[in-house]
């Protein structure tokens, strides 16, 4: 590495720990001189007025309906418009964001008026996508709510394409990491990003421009925010040796010195494979970052970023069984990392300098610092990890020298509210909010006699201030925050998911395997040899590596949502299945697609000949009806309203191929298009779902949004086909790809190109999901199959 570079990048955080030192000496002597709690005390009084105060009957009823943690997400959000409370929570939660992640001053005007705007939108989206209203919006945090938000800017294929960046991190993710914390991290930068930009932009920008510089906050979010997962969590994690970590960590330095990222040279062992992809991002977002850098702000991103990334070196390195740390070299790297965090993502977006949002995020990082790592104390102590706090707890009795964290805390607070804010009674209200709202939270997850047992070591130095400041914990209300909801709702929703999507997963396996076993067509007896080969034919496509998502839908909305018998609709499970295989075997056919192969092997014309292909369709498609018959256990009207539909659909879908035949070397219209595909694909998933409803006698309410489900779902579904047609591994497939361009096919590709078809398929997706929310059953299972169809790589 160039010495000259290295001095350089030395000098730059020797002088910003000169900065941090300074700050530490200001701190402590404030600490030393008792001056902090006599006014913090008087702060408390004037705060408790709008916190501490009885409560009428039905506040208490109510609030105990409010207080049922994140899976209470939207409950929780009625009660407070109930209450009359939600404006109050938004503006102090959106207050705080302005001062901790933007670098405000709240007693500016413009700043109130920015709140003010932020908290009657976010308000109004609350409200509009709560699921308890009727025709609520998409909840903001999912797929759709995202995809919906970016259509509203013009930003959906820059959506598209974070959405599936997060999905390939996520999947990548190692065992001993948090794909769930690592999703949200991400994002929740991301959303950052995207907040620093909106606050830059003029109020005469153009649509074209907003625009333009929203889809660049959306990836530079997601460029800065790939650090947390691939580099500070993994060097955290004990997935590197450490060996592993000195290398890596060195590739990051050079980069951060150089400008330049380093080649990876030969990198071995079981971490080789992600190592390679985390290189590979990080490059590309790192050349991203540089290349949007203005030449006046580029060195005050690398300098932030070495800052940033050198303070956690240093804390990272310590070791908890080493006795002789100075408060200095405790304090200091902590200083540095929570305050350039903040300033980085302001670099990252190229602003402009700003020496009152320097001034003030400095100051304010160790606030949240201490504050996440009295919350994290005992994680990090099982961990092993030196912070303040761990620290402390190992050696307060054998180092008298040692400043008590959480005093210092409390002069942190002192000093923002009195030195920085000068005294701004808005500040004042938010700041104590969050600090008193932490301690409730940590009290509330360790449990009073914990909590008790550290307060009694923490909070021992002052009786007068701890008595005021415990009674506080114990009575006031009304300091909870919009983030810390969103934060323990994301959680949940991600873990969740997964959950959801494990058991969504195994369900495909098992009921699977369970219609594989039933499929087999037997023999027919008394019959002659000539018939043979039908049954052969019939059986070969039937035990092909289909993924048999139409019968399952079936079976989980027939059993666990309906409650039919298993037994009793197996007939039905294998008339789907022989109705969707005889139309593969036409479609495969050389008057129609002509393909050579299907599910990884040859079509069944090709093993055979077109006639047997022919016949074993026909023959498929009888028994089709031939197993409706034998639902005995069902009213005989009912199941003959089934054959009726199943007729019907059979027509349809002849109907929908028929088009297709007709449209080859013609331009067709997109409506023309989404005609023909309803009918070739998602009239299948209609009587897949329909079926099943009229066994069970389900509303006809009920079964109209589910055939507009199936409708944009199936939809959803071929457009997938037509990019995985363009785009798809052959060897995944199980086929050629290029077949529709090479048939002259009209495809939604072909109309829209690659772009235009992904916002189409995004489109239909949101459709489907929105219409999910109309069916009076548990639809886990039906959202996870359309995450699957749009998120599927065969």
């Amino acid at each position: 590495m160039n010495e000259k570079l290295l001095k350089n990048a030395d000098a730059c955080y020797r002088l910003a720990e000169q900065e941090a030192a300074h700050y530490f000496k200001s701190l402590s002597e404030q600490l030393v001189q008792n001056m902090v709690a006599p006014v913090l005390i008087k702060d408390i009084q004037s705060w408790k007025q709008n916190h501490i105060h009885p409560f009428p009957l039905l506040s208490i009823f109510s609030r105990g309906k409010g207080k049922t943690g994140s899976e209470g997400y939207h409950t929780y959000i009625q009660w407070l418009d109930y209450t009359g409370k939600l404006d109050n929570y938004l503006d102090r939660s959106i207050s705080y964001i302005y001062m901790r992640d933007l670098g405000k001053a709240l007693d500016s005007p413009d700043t109130q008026t920015r709140v003010q705007r932020t908290v009657d939108s976010l308000k109004n989206h609350l409200i509009d996508s709560n699921p308890k209203n009727p025709g609520s919006k998409l909840e903001m945090f999912t797929m759709a709510g995202m995809y919906r938000l970016a259509q509203k800017e013009g930003v959906e294929s820059t959506m598209i394409w974070v959405m599936d960046k997060l999905k390939t991190v996520s999947s990548h993710i190692p065992e001993g990491m948090d794909a769930e914390e690592a999703k949200r991290k991400l994002i929740k930068i991301i959303a950052g990003v995207i907040l620093h930009v909106v606050e830059e932009m003029d109020a005469e920008i153009t649509p074209e421009e907003r625009t333009r510089k929203l889809e660049e906050a959306i990836r530079l979010g997601y460029s800065y925010g790939l650090t947390y997962p691939f580099i500070d969590d993994l060097l955290d994690a004990g997935v590197l040796s450490n060996q592993e970590k000195k290398r890596y960590s060195d590739l990051i330095r050079s980069t951060l010195i150089t400008g330049s990222v380093p080649e990876l040279d030969q990198w071995t062992g079981k971490n080789a494979e992600f190592i390679r992809f985390a290189h590979s991002e990080l490059r590309d977002a790192f050349e991203y970052i540089k290349s949007l850098q203005r030449p006046e702000t580029r060195n005050s991103f690398f300098e932030q970023s070495y800052v940033f990334f050198n303070s956690q070196e240093v804390d990272r390195v310590k070791d908890l069984s080493n006795a002789n740390y100075t408060n200095e070299e405790l304090y200091i790297p902590v200083i540095l990392k929570s305050s350039s965090s903040r300033l980085i993502t302001r670099s990252v977006i190229s602003a402009p300098e700003d020496e009152g949002f320097h001034n003030r995020t400095f100051l304010y990082g160790i606030y949240n610092q201490l504050a996440d790592d009295f919350a994290d104390m005992f994680d990090d102590l099982n961990e092993e990890r030196v912070t303040p706090y761990t620290y402390y707890l190992k050696y307060h009795d054998k180092r008298s020298d040692l400043i008590n964290p959480f005093e210092l805390y409390w002069t942190v607070i002192y000093n923002l509210i009195h030195n920085v804010y000068r005294s701004d009674s808005k500040t004042r209200e938010v700041i104590l909010d969050r600090a008193i709202n932490g301690l409730k939270r940590f009290k509330k997850r360790m449990g009073t006699n914990k909590y008790n047992e550290v307060m009694k070591l923490f909070a021992s130095g002052n009786p007068t201030f701890n008595k005021v400041l415990q009674r506080m914990v114990r009575k006031a209300d009304d300091v909870d925050f919009f983030d810390k909801l969103l934060r323990d709702h994301m959680i949940t929703n991600l873990k969740s998911e997964r959950k959801e999507q494990e058991a969504f997963l195994d369900t495909i396996e098992t009921v699977r395997d369970q219609i594989n076993d039933v499929l087999s067509i037997s023999e027919i007896g008394n019959t002659s040899s000539m018939s043979e080969p039908i049954i052969d034919a019939a059986n070969y496509s039937l035990k092909s590596d289909g993924k048999r998502l139409r019968p399952i839908m079936t079976w989980v909305m027939g059993v666990n949502e309906y409650g039919l018998d298993k037994s009793s609709i197996v007939p039905l499970l294998r008339s789907l299945e022989y109705m969707h295989t005889a139309s593969l075997i036409f479609d495969d056919m050389p008057s129609q697609d002509n393909a050579p192969k299907r599910r990884g092997r040859p079509t069944l014309h090709q093993v055979y000949d077109v006639a047997t292909a022919e016949l074993t369709g026909l023959f498929l498609t009888q028994k089709a009806v031939e197993e409706q018959t034998s639902l005995d256990q069902y009213d005989p009207k009912t199941v003959l309203r089934l054959i009726r539909y199943s007729s019907q659909i059979v027509g349809d879908m002849c109907r929908g191929q028929a088009m297709d035949l007709d449209s080859r070397g013609k331009q067709l219209t997109l409506e023309q298009l989404n005609t023909m595909c309803f009918y070739k694909t998602g009239i299948a998933f209609e009587a897949s779902l329909i079926m099943p409803a009229i066994l069970a006698h389900a509303t006809e309410l009920e079964m109209e949004a589910l055939k507009r489900f199936s409708r944009h779902a199936g939809i959803a579904f071929q457009i997938k086909d037509d990019l995985l047609d363009v785009e798809g591994d052959q060897n995944v497939l199980g086929k050629p790809i290029g077949k529709d361009a090479e048939n002259n096919n009209t495809t939604f590709v072909s109309i829209l190109g690659a772009i235009g078809a992904r916002k189409a398929m995004w489109e239909h997706y949101c459709f489907a999901m929105e219409t999910l929310q109309e069916i009076p059953r548990n639809t886990t299972f039906l959202k996870h199959l359309l995450n699957y169809l749009v998120n599927r790589d065969r």
